[in-house]
């Protein structure tokens, strides 16, 4: 014989599923420290510095 399931309680715990997925991406994408936050601000100073050096005068 078949396990009897509640829909409603399945529904909720792929929701949580999901939204547990979902935060474990913005984690991963947005959980940084200071440090490496401000390591990466630095670095894409200098690039845009560098890139501007690199640029020709038009007139």
């Amino acid at each position: 014989m078949s396990e009897i399931v509640n829909l409603r309680t399945v529904k909720k715990q792929a929701a949580r599923k999901a939204a547990r997925a979902a935060a474990d991406v913005n984690a991963a994408k947005h959980g940084r420290t200071r440090a490496e936050r401000d390591l990466e601000k630095t670095r894409a100073e200098k690039a845009a510095r560098d890139l501007d050096a690199h640029k020709r005068e038009t007139e």
